[in-house]
C-alpha cells in the first residue's frame, strides 16, 4: 500500500493500466470554423483511450484499451494509431455493412482563436462502442496475472443503456484482480441529453462510483454527474480550489470507498491564453499544484493529460505533492501539441514539474 495515498497498488501485476471506453476520430480544421473549412487533420482519441496512450507513450507503462473496432478503413486507421502509441488492444470487432454502420464515432472540433472559443460537436450515429454490453469481454483473460490500475469514464457511460453496466462488470473483475479503479466523470451534457439528461447521468454514474477508488472531475462534474449540491463557498477565481474542496466531504459521505478526488483548475482568458493549476484530495488531505500561464495550441485532451501524469505518480508511489505536479505538468505540455494524445517525453514532464523553463535546449 502507498503510505501517502491509501491506495493498494499491486506491485507484482504484469500490466500497469487497462482502460475501457470508446475510440473516436476527431476531425480538426485548425483555426478555421467547419462551415468554412476546406481540409482537416485526423486525430485518434477517446477520453479513456487518451489516458492509456499517454501512460504508454510518455510514461513508458504497459497499458491496454478495451473497446469496439469496426472492420472498415476508419477502424483500420484508429487501430493503427492505438498500435503506434504502444497500447495493447482488446477489441470486440464489428462488421461494417458498407452504408450506415456500425461506425466509429466522429468528433468535429475547430480550435478557435483569441476571443473565438473552440467548438465541439459529434456524429455518433450507430456507434459501435455504444453497442458494447455485459458479456462481450473475457475479463479474466484481460486481467490474467493481475493489473495495477483500471480506468473508465463518463463519456463511455453516456453512450447507451448497456455501457454503464459494462463498466460495472469490468470494475468488479478489476477489483478481483487486485486493481485500483478510477473513473473520470467527464460530464458531457450533449451526450446525456440524448437519453435522459442529468437525471439519467446521476442514476447511471451512482452505480459505477460505488466501485471506484479514484475520481477525476471538477465541481461541475461532481454536481451534474453525482447529483451533489454545489457549495455555499464562492470561489474567488477559477483557480481557487475552495469550491472543489468544499464538495469533497459530500462526495466521501456518499461514496466512502473513494480515497482520491482530483481535478484541473483552468482560468480561460482567451482561447490561446489559460492560467492552469490542479488540486487533489488524497486520503484526507488536499494538495494544490503551482499555477502557470499556458499559450494553448490545442486544448483538447489536457484533462486526460493531467489524469495520466497524476495516475503515473500514484502508480509509482510518488508523494501526493509530486503526483499532482506530474499531472499538472503533463496536462500543461499536452496543450502545446496538436491532437488529443501526448507528444511529450517523460524527461519533458519531469523537467517542467521541477520548474523547468521554455529556454532552448542545446
Amino acid at each position: 500500500m502507498s503510505i501517502n495515498s491509501g491506495l493498494k497498488i499491486n506491485a507484482d501485476a504484469p500490466k500497469d493500466f487497462i482502460s475501457l471506453g470508446a475510440l473516436v476520430h476527431r476531425l480538426d480544421p485548425g483555426i478555421i470554423p467547419f462551415r468554412k473549412a476546406t481540409e482537416c487533420k485526423i486525430h485518434v482519441s477517446g477520453g479513456e483511450f487518451n489516458v492509456a496512450a499517454n501512460l504508454a507513450d510518455c510514461f513508458r507503462m504497459k497499458t491496454g484499451i478495451v473497446s469496439a473496432i469496426v472492420d472498415y478503413p476508419i477502424g483500420d486507421l484508429i487501430a493503427e494509431r492505438v498500435k503506434a502509441m504502444g497500447v495493447i488492444p482488446y477489441f470486440k470487432k464489428f462488421n461494417h455493412n458498407g452504408v450506415n454502420g456500425p461506425n466509429m464515432a466522429t468528433v468535429y472540433s475547430d480550435r478557435g482563436f483569441g476571443v473565438r472559443p473552440p467548438v465541439v460537436f459529434y456524429n455518433r450515429s450507430n456507434e459501435a462502442a455504444a453497442l458494447l454490453k455485459v458479456g462481450d469481454f473475457n475479463w479474466n483473460e484481460i486481467f490474467k496475472g493481475g493489473v495495477k490500475w483500471f480506468h473508465s469514464g463518463g463519456i463511455f457511460a453516456s453512450l447507451s443503456e448497456t455501457t454503464g453496466e459494462l463498466i460495472i462488470e469490468a470494475m468488479k473483475s478489476a477489483k478481483a484482480a487486485g486493481a485500483v479503479t478510477s473513473f473520470d466523470l467527464n460530464f458531457r451534457a450533449k451526450l446525456w441529453n440524448i437519453w435522459g439528461g442529468e437525471k439519467k447521468a446521476v442514476d447511471v454514474i451512482d452505480k459505477i462510483v460505488k466501485h471506484v477508488d479514484v475520481l477525476v472531475g471538477n465541481e461541475e462534474d461532481l454536481q451534474k454527474g453525482l447529483g451533489i449540491p454545489g457549495p455555499e463557498v464562492t470561489a474567488k477565481s477559477k483557480l481557487d480550489p475552495s469550491a472543489f474542496i468544499a464538495m469533497i466531504d459530500s462526495v466521501v459521505a456518499k461514496y466512502p470507498n473513494v480515497k482520491v478526488v482530483a481535478t484541473t483548475l483552468r482560468d480561460v482568458h482567451s482561447t490561446n491564453w489559460h492560467s492552469w493549476s490542479a488540486v487533489a484530495w488524497i486520503n484526507g488531505k488536499t494538495y494544490t499544484a503551482p499555477t502557470c500561464e499556458l499559450n494553448v495550441y490545442d486544448r483538447v485532451g489536457g484533462g486526460d493529460g493531467f489524469a495520466a501524469g497524476f495516475i503515473y505518480g500514484l502508480l509509482t508511489n510518488q508523494s501526493p505533492e509530486d503526483a499532482v505536479k506530474l499531472g499538472w505538468a503533463h496536462g500543461a505540455l499536452l496543450t502545446t501539441f496538436p491532437g488529443d494524445t501526448t507528444m511529450a517525453s517523460l524527461e519533458d514532464v519531469l523537467a517542467f514539474a521541477k520548474g523547468g523553463s521554455a529556454r532552448i535546449q542545446r
